[in-house]
């Protein structure tokens, strides 16, 4: 094995891994027991905003973190006091989201002061939310403290984690109760056989040159080709050598108009195709410039969109056009491929082979975007500025606003923003143009869904 080879398998193994959405775990608690310490020693290094007064945490905070090889999601709250009014209030709403969203609560309480009643209403709230709770009794930093945490026993939540935020103590044990207290990981998704080439698939409405530039990347002639259309019935793999690298092409069947219009063999050659195009990563697809863009080539489009593959438009016959159809053209794509103008364009001719090395550097951007993932914290500071410069439309009396954000995973790129309400999707459309804005993702489609935290019904105390 080559040293690229095994650094090509690392890229591959840590893409599987953050296939994977990343657990959520909420640090909540009264204000000033150390949860942003204790947030801090979680993550190895200073992130999380400490200081020795109360309340000094007023934003969720999401960090990404690692222990013994799992990932999960650190969400640092503020304080959490019931039936506060102003800042705490706040605080505690944040907290109570916080929760909501959370697949384990690590609820941090100062053993040296022990449960308070604040600390017992926050019990009952938590017990309601049926989540699985780690107690953490901090600030027990020697062993005549351990009493102190023993006492806490009393909260009816399981053992208290006798900890140290400031100085480490036990922070692992607490750490490994976290893990268990998180549910089994998600099998990641696999497209085909683990390693092995990149896998390509090569599709388009049939006749647009498929067959003739997978022979031309091949350098010999291996698919059939005739000018009848759908003369391809059978997809064909081939291990191709381009750009220093082994890629495996898949050249699929034509897609036809509609399943009902394909006879016998054309209707499975349908099937093939959307088969070859879910085992893939990513999709090349071959359009005829020389003829005006047909109903099928958009459908081709939003179906790789649908599919979640990474994407690549390649516009065919290129040395067959004059200015004035590529002036055409342009406008065409800009008009008609409006939800595809984030994928790489390259103009080739398979007949001639220009330009389709070209097609390599497109390709590769694509994969790697597809597998981006944006840290957490730079997200949250992202959708922080966004909605501070551009809030959402008031509508009947209310502004939904985005609350918190996450990436739920890659290949491609998932986001879930947790909203107070429902957001338009216009709204949602401008918020997918300033991720590509910002983060690129060029080559790949992304998905942003919601979350909306419902309101709790009954009138407050």
């Amino acid at each position: 094995m080559t040293h690229a080879d095994m650094i090509g398998d690392d890229l591959r193994d840590d893409l599987e891994r953050d296939a994977a959405p990343s657990p959520v775990v909420a640090v909540v608690g009264r204000p000033n027991v150390g949860k942003s310490t204790l947030v801090n020693r979680i993550l190895g290094r200073r992130e999380a905003v400490v200081e020795d007064v109360p309340g000094v945490t007023r934003d969720r905070v999401a960090y990404d973190a690692e222990w013994r090889g799992r990932r999960f999601t650190v969400v640092d709250t503020g304080g959490w006091l019931p039936d506060a009014v102003g800042l705490a209030a706040a605080i505690a709403e944040q907290a109570r989201l916080a929760v909501e969203l959370a697949e384990v609560v690590l609820f941090v309480v100062d053993a040296t002061v022990g449960a308070t009643d604040v600390d017992e209403a926050v019990v009952e709230i938590l017990r309601r939310s049926g989540k699985p709770i780690v107690l953490a009794a901090n600030k027990v930093d020697d062993i005549g403290a351990e009493s102190d945490a023993t006492a806490l026993w009393s909260l009816g939540i399981g053992e208290p984690m006798a900890v140290s935020a400031l100085h480490g103590r036990a922070s692992g044990d607490l750490l490994d109760a976290v893990l268990s207290a998180l549910p089994e990981p998600a099998p990641p998704e696999t497209f085909g056989e683990a390693g092995g080439p990149r896998r390509v698939a090569l599709i388009g409405r049939p006749n647009v040159g498929k067959s003739s530039l997978l022979n031309k990347l091949a350098g010999e002639q291996r698919a059939v080709v005739d000018d009848v259309a759908g003369t391809t019935r059978d997809p064909v793999d081939e291990l191709i050598d381009l750009g220093g690298k082994t890629w495996r092409f898949v050249d699929t069947a034509g897609i036809r108009r509609r399943h009902r219009e394909n006879q016998g063999a054309d209707f499975y050659a349908t099937l093939r195709t959307q088969s070859a195009l879910d085992r893939s990563e990513v999709a090349v697809v071959l359009v005829d410039a020389s003829e005006s863009l047909a109903e099928q080539d958009l459908r081709i489009v939003s179906t790789v969109i649908e599919s979640g593959r990474a994407l690549v438009l390649a516009f065919n016959k290129w040395d067959l056009l004059d200015e004035e159809r590529r002036f055409y053209l342009d406008r065409e794509i800009d008009r008609q491929l409006h939800n595809a103008r984030w994928a790489p364009r390259v103009n080739i001719s398979a007949r001639t082979g220009r330009h389709v090395e070209k097609l390599v550097p497109a390709i590769e951007t694509a994969l790697e975007n597809w597998g981006s993932r944006v840290p957490t914290a730079r997200l949250n500071t992202f959708f922080s500025e966004l909605v501070s410069a551009h809030p959402h439309p008031v509508r009947g009396g209310k502004q939904p606003r985005v609350l918190f954000a996450t990436q739920a995973g890659v290949r491609p790129p998932k986001f879930v923003l947790f909203t107070s309400g429902f957001l338009e999707p216009g709204y949602r459309r401008f918020i997918e143009r300033r991720l590509r804005e910002e983060f690129g993702f060029e080559g790949t489609p992304i998905e942003v869904s919601m979350k909306i935290r419902e309101k709790r019904g009954g009138k407050k105390k």
